[in-house]
């Protein structure tokens, strides 16, 4: 992880860095957007990794069956 403006300039020199850094453009944020206001889903209601895991296994099984009826039609 950069800590300092003089490890990421000398990152950004490299061809590995910059190729790194350019991973950054890529989003999947419009997924995450629809999950939260079009299916309503902002937090989660049960404590710990394990449990959370399962939730938002959940939720994104309902998000792909959602996915897949729409592109049937």
């Amino acid at each position: 992880m950069c800590r300092t403006r003089e490890t990421l300039s000398h990152r950004l020199k490299t061809k590995a860095g910059r190729a790194l850094y350019a991973l950054r453009k890529q989003t999947v944020e419009p997924v995450v957007g629809i999950i939260k206001s079009v299916m309503g889903f902002r937090q989660f209601s049960l404590r710990g990794l394990r449990k959370v895991t399962g939730g938002w296994t959940l939720v994104c099984l309902a998000w792909n069956l959602k996915r897949m009826a729409v592109l049937r039609l």
